[in-house]
């Protein structure tokens, strides 16, 4: 069975290149500040074995950009911006797809709502909400959409009337998830994943930004797109994390998840181009 590796924590791997992403607008403050080092940690993980680069999309919104001083058109040239610089290290690489992160309506929040899905809009205010910049990144140049990190049974909802309006338009789509069944509003996981069924430009469903010992059990619950978190704990109290799963671990568990029927496998916080070189690894 074919599968693509996907690409790794990109907020991580910035940190470790020396960027201070202690801001609300995360990663995506890089597309103002420094757009040359996104490129060069989206080449870093091409370079590692990624067939996938993910943009740097996922904190970035209209609305955010907005509240940081910035017009509604500079907001979506950096929403464009995010796609060209993945594009860009693709080139470089040689090799490569470009998904243009599809981040949820928690990530805007920037309050952990996107590991709950306790938000403060219904299913059409979520959905006036993502519509700008999903119809900005799905008309950016970018292989596939990624809406990623999706917490709340009614988001899901909301994507699926957009991506259901742009048939022509690729996109996989992946939950957070509380625990083996369930996303992280408590819905079960095949239930939302069922809203993409008669959808033929959704290529794959599955999970992100979730613990690896859930995975076996959500890819027996469908789930084909796996990017799982490192395995470590977020301590709120004492902001920082806890705990560590090594790259050649993760490597391990990458191949049982192939295994078991995974098709897209790669990492989300707290992985880094050397999980990604493992991942490789241990699939090739």
């Amino acid at each position: 069975m074919s599968s693509l590796v996907l690409d790794g924590g990109l907020a991580t791997h910035l940190e470790a290149l020396g960027c201070d992403l202690s801001d609300e607008l995360w990663s995506a403050k890089l597309l103002m500040e420094d757009p040359d080092v996104i490129r060069r940690a989206h080449l870093d993980y091409f370079t590692a074995g990624a067939d996938v680069a993910t943009t740097a999309s996922y904190q970035a919104s209209i609305p955010g950009f907005v509240r940081h001083g910035l017009t509604p058109g500079q907001a979506r040239d950096l929403i464009r911006l995010s796609v060209t610089l993945a594009v860009q290290a693709r080139d470089a690489a040689g090799h490569g797809m470009v998904a243009a992160s599809v981040g949820p309506y928690g990530a805007y929040l920037a309050n952990g709502a996107e590991y709950t899905g306790d938000y403060d809009l219904d299913e059409g205010g979520l959905l006036d909400w993502h519509r700008d910049r999903f119809e900005i990144l799905a008309t950016s140049g970018a292989d596939v959409l990624a809406c990623e990190t999706i917490p709340s049974f009614h988001e899901a909802r909301a994507l699926a009337v957009l991506l259901r309006e742009t048939p022509s338009v690729q996109a996989w789509v992946s939950f957070s998830c509380r625990d083996g069944e369930h996303i992280s509003d408590g819905t079960a996981f095949k239930d939302s994943a069922a809203l993409f069924e008669d959808l033929s430009n959704v290529t794959a469903v599955g999970v992100n930004c979730t613990a690896p010992r859930f995975i076996p059990s959500l890819i027996s619950q469908g789930a084909t797109v796996v990017y799982p978190n490192s395995g470590e704990t977020w301590d709120a109290a004492a902001q920082r994390w806890t705990g560590l799963t090594d790259p050649i671990e993760y490597g391990e568990a990458a191949a049982e998840w192939h295994a078991l029927g995974a098709t897209h496998i790669g990492g989300c916080c707290r992985t880094t181009p050397a999980h990604i070189r493992e991942i490789r690894s241990h699939l090739a």
